[in-house]
Parts: structure tokens; C-alpha cells; sequence
């Protein structure tokens, strides 16, 4: 129901209560030093301002600083200065030479050397085979190998399928030969060829020249890419025919 009979007993005002107000913790700390700094001008400058004297007023030059009295510099030590300027008639040596003999010289440090010791051998334990170290730093020298200067294996086995695959090659060009599959054209034909090639160009290269400079439209444009992909083909034959003197076609 919307009514009740507890609506007739007249309610309490309700004030409400406001939060509690802020109070820093450094309220008291703030306090004692406000108050013992009263004799130090901290917060408000000083209890009584004294009176100003007739005598203090500021004089010339009382702001500037005060400079050092100006002294002659010396050098801490003679030793700084420079050397003296050599003299109009002070000339260095010249024109010295020397008698020695360079080649006697070397030939003489060459045989009385001491040699060098000899290279120690050690045998590898994978191959079996023996190897001459130099003695400086244990080293392999590969030239008293027992296989040295030979073609690896690897090597003659690559060289043996680029020998296989070239004779099935040659063999499959020798039986398209013989069932007439495919003939060489000679150097004559080969001309001619080049010659329409380029006489096909150049006709393509006039009509190029002919064309509108300024493609404004679809059309105009689209000739002029026909054309100019139509050239760069003929120049791609040309050049292939011209390269390869030895060309194969079918009969």
C-alpha cells in the first residue's frame, strides 16, 4: 500500500555531520619554529626597523668588486721559454755519406746465423699419416703429405657427372639429329633473320616518331607503350641473334 499509519508520527531532523577537518602533522613542528625564529627575521624580517643614519647612503663605486693589485707576470721557470733563434751563419751538416757496404753486410749476418732447428714429425692418428711441425707453433706442413697436389674425391666425382650429363646431352641432340627434329640454322639464314629484325624495327621506330609528343588521352598513350614494348622486343631478338652463332629449330 502507499499509505501507512507510521507516516503520521513526526520524524527526527537529521543534520548532517560534516568530516572531521584536515590538521597536518607538521602543524605543531610549523608552530615551534615560527616561534623561536622570531629573533632570526625568518617569516616577517625584524621586530623593529632601525632608523636610517645621514651617513649611509651609497657611494661611488661601493657596488663593484674589488680587483687584485695589478703585478708583472713572470714564467715559473726558464725552462718554458722558448729555444732561441738559430743564428744567420748556424748551418746544419751536409753532404755526409757513409762507406758502409750494404750487401757485404747481409751476406755476412746470413752465414754466420745460427740455423734454425729442424721440424719435428708426429703422426695423425685419424689418417695414419705423417706430418713435420714447425717448432714455434705445432703446425701441419701439408706438403710431405702422401696425397698432396692430388684432386680430391669430391672433385673427380663432380667432374665425372658434369661428364655423364654432357654426353646424355650430346647424345640426345645426335638422335634429334638423326630423326630430323631439329636442324642449325646457317649463317645465311641467320642474317636474313637479323636483317627482318631490324628492317621491322625501324619501321616501328618511324611510326613512333610520328606519334603526338603530348599524351593526353587513353588512347595516346596506350599506342605509344605498345609501341615502345614492341621495340624493346625486336632489340631483345636482335641481340640473342647476333650473340649465339649456333642456333637449333625444328624441321
Amino acid at each position: 500500500m502507499d499509505t501507512s499509519i507510521y507516516a503520521l508520527l513526526p520524524e527526527e531532523e537529521r543534520k548532517e555531520e560534516k568530516p572531521k577537518r584536515y590538521t597536518s602533522k607538521f602543524r605543531q613542528t610549523a608552530k615551534e619554529e615560527y616561534a623561536g625564529g622570531r629573533g632570526n627575521y625568518r617569516t616577517m624580517g625584524q621586530a623593529k626597523v632601525p632608523v636610517p643614519t645621514t651617513d649611509s647612503y651609497l657611494k661611488k663605486h661601493e657596488k663593484e668588486p674589488v680587483l687584485p693589485r695589478k703585478e708583472e707576470f713572470h714564467y715559473p721557470d726558464e725552462a718554458y721559454n722558448r729555444p732561441p733563434v738559430p743564428g744567420r751563419t748556424n748551418q746544419p751538416l751536409m753532404g755526409l755519406k757513409t762507406n758502409k757496404n750494404f750487401i757485404t753486410t747481409n751476406a755476412v749476418e746470413n752465414i754466420t746465423s745460427v740455423p734454425k732447428k729442424p721440424a719435428k714429425k708426429f703422426v695423425d692418428t685419424k689418417n695414419g699419416d705423417a706430418h713435420n711441425l714447425i717448432p714455434s707453433g705445432l703446425q701441419p706442413v701439408f706438403v710431405h703429405k702422401k696425397n698432396f697436389g692430388e684432386v680430391p674425391v669430391y672433385l673427380n666425382k663432380r667432374n665425372e657427372e658434369v661428364k655423364r650429363a654432357q654426353e646424355e646431352y650430346d647424345a640426345y641432340v645426335s638422335e634429334h639429329f638423326r630423326r630430323g627434329a631439329l636442324r642449325s640454322l646457317t649463317n645465311d639464314e641467320r642474317q636474313i633473320i637479323i636483317d627482318g629484325l631490324k628492317a621491322n624495327w625501324e619501321d616501328v621506330h618511324e611510326r613512333y616518331q610520328g606519334i603526338s609528343v603530348v599524351t593526353d588521352t587513353t588512347p595516346k598513350k596506350n599506342r605509344k607503350e605498345r609501341m615502345e614494348a614492341h621495340m624493346k622486343q625486336l632489340e631483345k631478338d636482335i641481340e640473342m641473334f647476333e650473340k649465339f652463332t649456333t642456333i637449333y629449330i625444328g624441321n
